[in-house]
């Protein structure tokens, strides 16, 4: 009764390596959106500060059931902010990047589905 059951561990290492490997993800497709469209303006490991302080911050709450509707788009307005005062985007560069950085993980994810399934 005190032991976990192996489903419960592979459940626990999915969601861990979700919250640890999605920051990376993130901040990579952010980093190649910035360069294709704006040419190099920032470092990946400054952009990646930016995305992992804001996953950070959202994760705290974010395991609270239903909550995800809230701290998914707080963490992005978060990059959003972060961009915008620690990197000097523009403001319709930093839409550029967050809105191709979720279109291009939504589309990856919608078509890895067929495959998991």
């Amino acid at each position: 009764m005190t032991r976990p059951s192996s489903g419960q561990i592979l459940n626990g290492g999915i969601l861990f390596i979700n919250a640890v490997g999605m920051p990376f993800i993130a901040a990579g497709l952010g980093y190649i959106l910035m360069t294709l469209f704006f040419g190099k303006i920032v470092t990946f490991p400054r952009l990646f500060s930016i995305y992992a302080f804001a996953a950070g911050v959202t994760l705290l709450a974010a395991w609270i059931p239903l909550f995800v509707w809230l701290t998914e788009p707080w963490k992005w307005v978060l990059i959003g902010m972060g961009l915008t005062t620690s990197c000097d985007f523009r403001w319709n560069q930093t839409v550029v990047v967050i809105g191709g950085s979720i279109g291009v993980m939504v589309l990856f994810f919608k078509s890895l589905l067929p495959l998991i399934l």
